[in-house]
């Protein structure tokens, strides 16, 4: 997996968000490393260990290293013998623990694994949402994916998994189901299925790979207005193709205004969060990012917005990173009332890397600011209109959530009465360029 290093811009390379994302994979190899240092450790452990040391000596947004004498780290990382990769993980994790940075991680290779299927927004399976029934205990169908070998087989919501591949689902976990039905695309799968009205019967599927849906959306009557509900769950590689279609079928239903809910949404890929900024907004600036050489790089709108219309956006304290730099962009230009709870507070930026073994590394390589030049890390946004939900109200959404994006839920009313005021949330005739902040006047948008 040796490559030439190649170097990108952090717009062009990062991810961002509560579950890293990557858009690309670099290696650490390169001109500086020398033939003989590679063959000396082809094949060890070590390689392992001095990938991660140098990946972070490159890209590591503080150059202090959180004062930590980093040369000295690699001396002692590499000084050691590792009999086996697990002994290099523990080494490895010792080591980034030291930089006090949470988001600059190490991952075996199935948490590797686990993070790029999730970002990717794709699952190779038969496409379907599953839970463990609180009062059958038994593992029931919540939905069969659109477009899924499932939902083209008949599987229908409240069927029961009664076995899989022969196996008995009685007392299973969910995550251990899943693990069975998962699995590479083009390969079989029987499932034994219970349904109210006939007895259990046997059906063999084909597992695919099928897109993961992050964006819901319904058209809502509330009162004498049409309000396009927009959900985005995550930032996945999906999501801005998903938003797209949301927006233009809201559209063509003739809403007057959109509601975006990107509570719970804990963030993903940086692009895929600049680009769903670009189909709510025509002119400003969206994001700045400053990495460890001061170096800044600003991203703006390009005019290619895909509606005018008022828009309210619902934020928590797990709308996290991705989440925070589109309400930020929206915020800061004027676009949409931020109606909630104040968010997370993530302003760092990763990239994630393929290790020789399969593992991967997430690095943090820049610091975001939103575009009037606030750092929101560790603070979050304060949304225009502040509604922090009771206990008593999360524990109602939370066991029916059939009320989220209802007047039965406070936060999605008060944007309801914000959007018909007519005082918020329409974008200025005209809409000006605006900087993104006194600082990057200069720069080249």
């Amino acid at each position: 997996m040796n490559q030439s290093a190649k170097f990108y811009s952090p717009l062009q390379v990062a991810l961002i968000g509560g579950a890293i994302a990557t858009t690309a994979t670099v290696s650490v190899f390169g001109s500086a490393w020398t033939r003989c240092v590679r063959a000396a450790l082809q094949d060890s452990p070590k390689t392992l260990v001095d990938q991660v040391w140098q990946l972070v000596n490159r890209e590591y947004v503080d150059g202090s290293f959180n004062q930590q004498d980093w040369l000295a780290t690699r001396q002692s990382l590499l000084s050691k013998e590792y009999s086996s990769n697990e002994q290099a993980y523990v080494a490895i994790r010792e080591a980034l623990q030291k930089l006090g940075d949470p988001y600059t991680r190490f991952m075996d290779p199935k948490q590797y694994q686990a993070l790029t299927s999730q970002t990717s927004g794709e699952v190779s399976g038969i496409g379907i949402r599953m839970e463990l029934n609180d009062k059958t205990k038994r593992l029931t169908v919540l939905e069969a994916i659109e477009n899924s070998p499932a939902l083209k087989a008949g599987v229908k919501a409240g069927d029961e998994i009664l076995a899989i591949d022969g196996k008995s689902t009685a007392q299973m976990k969910v995550e251990d189901a899943s693990q069975l039905i998962r699995g590479k695309a083009g390969t079989p799968i029987t499932l034994q299925l219970g349904r109210t009205g006939r007895s259990a019967f046997d059906l063999k599927l084909t597992r695919a790979n099928i897109e993961i849906p992050t964006v819901n959306y319904t058209l809502k009557q509330e009162g004498n207005r049409r309000v396009g509900y927009i959900r985005l769950r995550e930032f996945s590689s999906h999501a801005s193709e998903q938003m797209r279609r949301a927006i233009r079928n809201l559209n063509g239903q003739n809403v007057d205004a959109f509601v975006l809910d990107l509570r719970g949404n804990p963030g993903g890929l940086l692009n895929s969060s600049i680009e769903i900024a670009r189909m709510w907004l025509d002119n400003g600036g969206i994001v700045r990012t400053v990495n460890r050489a001061g170096g800044s790089e600003v991203t703006r709108a390009n005019r290619t917005a895909l509606t005018q219309l008022p828009l309210a956006i619902l934020v928590d304290g797990n709308s996290a990173s991705a989440s925070e730099i589109l309400t930020g962009a929206l915020k800061d230009n004027n676009r949409a009332v931020v109606i909630g709870s104040q968010t997370f507070g993530k302003a760092l930026v990763q990239s994630v890397h393929e290790l020789s073994d399969g593992s991967g590394l997430a690095v943090t390589i820049a610091h975001y600011y939103t575009p009037d030049g606030t750092d929101i890390n560790k603070k979050g946004i304060v949304p225009d209109i502040k509604l922090d939900l009771t206990a008593a109200q999360e524990r109602q959404l939370a066991s029916n959530p059939n009320l989220v994006g209802t007047q039965s839920d406070p936060q999605y009313a008060r944007a309801i009465a914000a959007l018909s005021s007519n005082n918020f949330a329409q974008p200025p005739a005209n809409q000006p360029n605006q900087p993104v902040s006194a600082g990057a006047r200069d720069l080249k948008f």
